[in-house]
């Protein structure tokens, strides 16, 4: 039996990147899988090619409306959502000088406010279900430092998931976090990085850096039953970087 079997999922911001290798895992692990972004070509392409238990919802994830819309949408297709994936995100590398104000609050809102407006609107289609995992994506920068703006929305993504573990826990709710560490996306391994990637590999613990399907396995496990008994956790999976 597949570990997602049945399971009616969301994963925002999936319709490339992570997310797009997460939806394709848990499409093959038997979930239903709503594909949720703002690029609509390459989320309904994705979609299409999935096949029948896959489903595209453009999705501006800093809206309490498009929220409404995406568990409106997800429940008239497939049931109440057992899982959400807080995947949407970016990144900002100014210096705090830099930043502008308007810089700030841009990330705040997609990175940080996204993850609450998710989790509080998944919350009802979730007790409809009777269980449920949310699983939010930060950072090896929610743990150690880095840049302004990133690092702050990902350390504020791992406190509210242990605030959200603490009130959803008695409904059967579950919700933990994943720091990922450099993972081997097209982007970073384009030809005016990869050499400086390369070597930075050399640093990390394990001396390499993690295969997207790395960072998917441990997305699948969380949302699947195997996690059962795991709530208000980080799940670090970064080579042994912020070990050292």
């Amino acid at each position: 039996m597949a570990r997602l079997d049945g399971k009616v999922t969301i994963i925002t911001g999936s319709a490339q990147g992570m997310g797009e290798a997460h939806a394709r895992k848990f499409i093959d692990e038997g979930a239903k899988v709503v594909i949720t972004d703002l690029n609509e070509e390459k989320g309904q392409a994705l979609a299409d090619e999935l096949g029948e238990n896959a489903m595209f919802v453009k999705q501006n994830v800093t809206s309490e409306e498009d929220w409404k819309n995406v568990i409106e949408e997800t429940e008239k297709k497939f049931g109440p959502v057992n899982v959400l994936v807080n995947n949407a995100g970016i990144t900002m590398s100014k210096s705090i000088e830099e930043t502008t104000l308007d810089d700030y609050n841009k990330i705040v809102q997609i990175n940080q406010v996204s993850v609450f407006l998710g989790m509080r609107a998944v919350m009802p289609s979730m007790r409809k279900a009777g269980n449920g995992s949310i699983i939010n994506i930060s950072s090896m920068n929610g743990l150690v430092g880095g840049a302004i703006g990133y690092t702050d929305t990902k350390f504020a993504v791992r406190g509210m998931t242990k605030a959200a573990a603490m009130e959803f826990s008695p409904q059967g709710v579950r919700v933990n976090s994943v720091h990922p560490g450099v993972i081997e996306t097209p982007m970073i391994m384009q030809e005016d990085v990869k050499e400086q990637v390369e070597a930075f590999a050399k640093t990390i613990p394990m001396k390499r850096i993690a295969k997207v399907e790395e960072v998917s396995n441990l997305v699948l496990f969380l949302a699947s039953d195997d996690s059962s008994y795991s709530t208000g956790s980080e799940f670090v999976i970064d080579g042994g970087l912020t070990a050292q």
